[in-house]
This record gives C-alpha cells, structure tokens and sequence, in this order.
C-alpha cells in the first residue's frame, strides 16, 4: 500500500486534485482508499467525491481536536488488513499541518510493503500574493513542511508571471520539488506529478475493466493530535452548518437563484468583516434531485457553479461551510444564519438547522469522511 498527503490552504484546489488522481489511478487498475478531513461537522468535499461517481462512506466518530492517535493507526491498520488499497490518499483540511498526518503514518511501521510518498502541498498560483498577505506565517508553515510544491490553477494565472511565481515559492523552500498543475485537467502536468508519487504506472496501462467493488471498513476515522491548534494558528474563523429545506419540488433554476443570493449576501458580510478576506465559502442546496454547489475562495472572485446529481432519496437540505481569514468565529456564524433567514424568509420557505449531535462538551475543528474508491461507476465515467 502507497499513502499519499495531499495538503494546501483553503480553497488551493485539494478535492478536484483529489476526484482526478482517483480518477487517473482507478482507470489503471489501482484501488484507492481516500480520508477527507474537514472542518466543522459538516461534510462537503466528502459528498462531492461521492458525487462524481466514487463509492463512499461517511463516518463521524471522531474530530481533530480529541486524542485520535490511535484512531489512525487503527483505521490504516484496518484499511491495509481488510480493504487492503493499492493507495491510500489522505486530504487533511486546509488549516492543518499536513506533515503532523504524515508524521504519524510514518510511525506506525506498517512494514515494509507500505510505502509513503513525499509530501505534496498545493499553493493556488493565481491567489499567492494574496495568501503570503492575509495568512502569510500559516501558509509558509504549510509550504517549508512540503516535499513537492504543486503550483495549482495554472490556467489562471499569466503565462508572463509563472516562472517568477515559481522561483518565489523554490525560494521558500529550496528543497522542495515544484510542479506546475491545473488540478482540474488530467494533462501532460497532472500525469508528470502522478508519475513521481507512483513511479511504477510508468510501466502499467490503463484498465481495460473496472475491478469490482470491494467491501467497505467501518471504525473510527481520525487524524493526529496535533501539538498545536492549526485553526488557532491559521487565524481563519470557521462555521459549518446543515439545514433542512422544507419545501419540496424546488426547482433547478430556483435552487440556482437561492444559492446566488445567499453566496452574495455571506460574501458581502464577509467583506464588511474583513474587505481582502480569503479562505473558503462554499454553499451545497439539495432540491431532491440536483444539487447546485457555489464556491468563493477570495474577495474579488465570482461565485464558481456546479451542479450535479443527487443521492438517490435525498431530501430538499442546505450545507454551508466557511472558513474567512481574520475573522471571529462567532462574527461568521452571524453573518451566514443571518443570510440563511433572510434569504429563505422572503421567498416564504421554511428552513431549520439540523443539529450534529457528538457526545462531546466541546467544539470541534474537523470532522473525518473515509471515502473508498473501487472503481468509478460508468454512468459518471465521463464526467
């Protein structure tokens, strides 16, 4: 079993790199195991990997801020016993320390047949600047701890200023391998980078048949207990939260309209709390059927849009998540249920948050997903 980290700041491109690193791997006969690690007990990034066709299992026994030591090597443990992956790619939250996650696999001595990757971070190329001025000492954290450097969104940013931003990040850390990427095309790029995490798919070809699902492992998910708190030292002000949505039969395009205006109305407040803010706003309503995603990764950007099928069953709900650079916690949580009520309350529709029940007396940073992939399902393999 290889294991793979993938880290980066907020917003860098972590779950797209992720959906098509599983894609890439899957197609040439690789079974893979992926954990997300989010923040707040609101899953995203979980349920869109699910989304684009990778079978996943969502478990919520365990947060970042309890002792989970143990946890981890146990889920490891289990996932190399009895799932027994080709691969195993962890994507911490993008206010942890990845290599703290990196550290603790290494010391689990799982024996010689494991194999663990450098470490890659992803830096979003064409919000850089921004990042070495909002969360400049956390960011850098992230990019000297990194064994390979992927500049990511490459497509974004002036072919003029590449080689100066690259030379800008080796600086940082000259010992690092940098890459270029756009994490979203599966090009000559992407494939480089996959070929230095898994040099032997240089002598394999792809798949001719999926292999069959295999059987899932359930337990308690973690991650290392950190010796520092890296939502503290991030400076990031974070709130998740789910709602029901109680009004059946909502429309694609009102459910477009809905998450417009809401993505607006939190942005804006979020201007008004920190008017050069970055970090990661994203909103996720479920009419039933389709659910339409909206993203704002910085204060200048555009609301980015998918919209993509449903689970099966599902019910009309709402997921928020945002995580804004120096802001307060509790500022944050205003400014989205503010938004929420308003938002819903003119259109009449009724709305209520869903509690997360955890036993614990204390908040939480993170909540864990382990998402297995056995192979993508072919109504999405074109996606």
């Amino acid at each position: 079993m290889q294991v793979i980290v993938v880290g980066g700041f907020l917003g860098s491109g972590k779950t797209t790199t992720i959906i098509n690193m599983g894609k890439y791997l899957a197609e040439r006969g690789k079974k893979i195991a992926i954990i997300v690690n989010e923040i707040g007990e609101v899953g995203i990034d979980g349920d869109v990997i699910n989304r684009y066709g990778f079978d996943t299992k969502e478990i919520t026994s365990g947060c970042i801020c309890c002792s989970l030591k143990v946890g981890l090597r146990t889920t490891v443990t289990l996932l190399a016993k009895e799932y027994k992956p080709d691969i195993l790619m962890i994507e911490p939250t993008g206010i942890a320390f990845p290599h703290v996650i990196k550290e603790e696999v290494e010391l689990m001595n799982l024996g010689e047949e494991v194999e663990i990757s450098p470490l890659v971070t992803l830096i979003d190329g064409s919000r850089f600047k921004h990042l070495m001025k909002e969360v400049k000492e956390f960011s850098m954290r992230q990019i000297i701890d990194a064994e390979i450097l992927g500049i990511n969104k490459v497509d974004l940013i002036e072919p003029i200023q590449l080689p100066i931003l690259e030379a800008s990040v080796q600086q940082l850390n000259p010992k690092a391998r940098v890459v270029r990427l756009s994490g979203k095309a599966m090009d000559e790029k992407f494939e480089s980078l996959m070929h230095i995490l898994v040099p032997d798919l240089e002598a394999e070809k792809p798949a001719k048949e999926e292999k069959a699902p295999s059987e899932t492992i359930s337990g308690a998910p973690a991650a290392p207990k950190e010796t520092e708190n890296s939502i503290e030292a991030s400076g990031v002000g974070t709130y998740a939260a789910e709602f029901a949505v109680e009004k059946k039969g909502l429309s694609k395009e009102e459910a477009r309209e809905i998450t417009t205006e809401l993505m607006n109305s939190i942005k804006k407040k979020a201007l008004g709390l920190n008017p050069e803010f970055i970090g990661h706003i994203k909103l996720f309503l479920d009419n039933g059927s389709e659910t339409v995603k909206q993203s704002v990764t910085i204060y200048y950007e555009e609301p980015q849009e998918d919209v993509i099928k449903s689970k099966e069953g599902a019910s009309p709900a709402l997921k928020v998540l945002s995580a804004v650079s120096n802001v307060e916690k509790e500022a944050l949580l205003n400014a989205v249920n503010s938004s929420v009520r308003e938002i819903f309350g003119e259109r009449k529709i009724g709305i209520h948050k869903i509690e997360k029940g955890h036993g614990h007396e204390h908040e939480h940073g993170h909540e864990q997903k382990l998402v297995n992939i056995s192979g993508i399902r072919k109504e999405n393999s074109g996606k």
